[in-house]
């Protein structure tokens, strides 16, 4: 399944997406942790808030000391672009969206089976579609 790329410019992003979304996934910013996190106990799929791209399903949620939402793999591969980052001085591996290149979070291999990763996400730049399942 090809990923049809989206391009906006700073100002077209500022347009739609509140300043905490453009922080986060055009600044590669983070929310403050336990600031959005989540429970959901139904079948659906989160998606990009900025370009709708299919990103996790609900039951690859995990719970996390973390305090920021987790997931154990992605609604697909090609979902997402996976990217190494060292801007806090440590090696870690951003997530991003593959559609609209939006910063999501970071993965870790310290998750659960099947996958033993964890999919440390910002919330506030998901949107859920309850009774959506993964295609």
């Amino acid at each position: 399944m090809a990923i049809k790329k989206i391009f906006k410019s700073n100002e077209e992003w500022k347009k739609i997406l509140t300043p905490e979304q453009y922080h986060i996934l055009i600044e590669a910013g983070t929310e403050t942790a336990g600031s959005c996190a989540f429970s959901i106990n139904r079948e659906g799929v989160f998606h990009c808030i900025a370009c709708d791209n299919p990103l996790f399903i609900s039951k690859a949620i995990i719970e996390s000391e973390t305090k920021w939402p987790s997931f154990f793999e992605p609604y697909s591969p090609e979902s997402i672009i996976l990217k190494e980052d060292h801007t806090i001085g440590m090696k870690r591996t951003e997530v991003i969206c593959a559609r609209c290149d939006g910063h999501l979070g970071h993965v870790f291999d310290d998750g659960p089976p099947p996958t033993y990763k964890r999919y440390c996400i910002n919330g506030t730049v998901l949107k859920f579609v309850a009774g959506e399942k993964r295609k």
